[in-house]
């Protein structure tokens, strides 16, 4: 299946519809009665009066979600192969980032983190334009106000505008004016908003909307450890993309390089911001999802042994529908 990816053929996209629908048919066989969508953070709620967190049924909510994921599956690729980031065009990202988005079944279902990816990507657009753009000024003012979109449907999304300034930091010269630009945009949604609370005479609970940031890091998380299993497949390729990653460093443009840099702090803040909601949840690291699924397709690009490469995706594709069907 990896050698099919790794031609950039557009038939692909037919391939990568029908391995969405396959990864979710376990899902969708077992699926509960009723499935929550949540699509904004409590305080937003003024803004969407109407009932919808159960709109859907289970298997519509899955649906949807599928076509979502195809959606960003597509885009990632085309950011990829925009930017060279695997020195080749191929379809690996879409494929992993199908896979990926499918480890877990919290994963295979609407949720505010699925929607946010969608403005993850957007943003890389921007941020990897940081490398040829002269003036980033307006760039990191438009950041800004995609992260003050992703904070109101996603509150842990607010940690990404770090992305920002990283950005600034791995591929601009310091200039204290963009990096203003991102505090601005990001001012300017919420000054609209503040403005909309002020006329409906809910101004008092505007201040309350960013309490949960003062929440303690946890000190432990309680999980069952057996049905993290799905993830050995996923470290195991993580490790030969860091592996092939370092062999092909110095052989690597500037620009790959520190694009690489720059996900992989996406990666940390997206993986740590958990802790600002006060029940874990695996849909969170869904904000993962796009980082990883590009390292990993940075590994099957260059890997030479095609029975190795075959079995670990293979591996992984039965891991992610088995645990679909046994929880522990």
């Amino acid at each position: 299946m990896i050698n099919i990816f790794k031609a950039f053929n557009p038939l692909n996209v037919l391939w990568l519809a029908i391995l969405v629908f396959i990864l979710r048919l376990g899902y969708i066989i077992e699926a509960p009665d009723k499935l929550q969508f949540v699509f904004v953070e409590p305080f937003a709620r003024l803004l969407l009066p109407v009932g919808y967190e159960y709109a859907f049924s289970p298997v519509e909510n899955v649906c949807i979600a599928a076509i979502l994921v195809l959606a960003q599956a597509l885009l990632l690729n085309f950011l990829v192969n925009k930017y060279n980031l695997l020195g080749r065009s191929t379809f690996l990202p879409s494929l992993m980032y199908v896979t990926v988005t499918a480890l877990f079944p919290q994963f295979l279902v609407l949720s505010a983190p699925l929607i946010c990816n969608f403005l993850l990507i957007w943003m890389l657009f921007k941020l990897f334009s940081f490398y040829k753009g002269e003036d980033a000024k307006s760039t990191a003012y438009d950041l800004g106000m995609i992260v003050a979109l992703g904070s109101i449907i996603y509150l842990p999304y607010i940690y990404l505008f770090l992305s920002i300034w990283i950005g600034l930091v791995i591929f601009k010269p310091f200039n204290w004016r963009e990096w203003i630009s991102g505090i601005l945009g990001y001012i300017t949604v919420f000054f609209f908003f503040a403005v909309y609370y002020y006329l409906t005479n809910h101004l008092h609970s505007f201040y309350q909307i960013w309490a949960p940031l003062g929440t303690k890091f946890p000190n432990s998380i309680n999980i069952k450890y057996l049905n993290y299993l799905v993830l050995i497949p996923v470290i195991i390729l993580i490790g030969l993309f860091l592996y092939s990653f370092q062999q092909n460093y110095y052989k690597s443009y500037v620009q790959v390089r520190k694009s690489y840099q720059l996900l992989f702090f996406i990666f940390l803040i997206g993986g740590l911001s958990f802790y600002v909601k006060s029940r874990f949840n695996l849909q969170h690291f869904l904000l993962c999802a796009v980082p990883v699924a590009v390292c990993i397709s940075y590994y099957f690009a260059y890997a030479t042994r095609k029975w190795l490469y075959e079995s670990l995706y293979l591996l992984l594709l039965i891991s992610v529908i088995y645990f679909q069907f046994n929880t522990f």
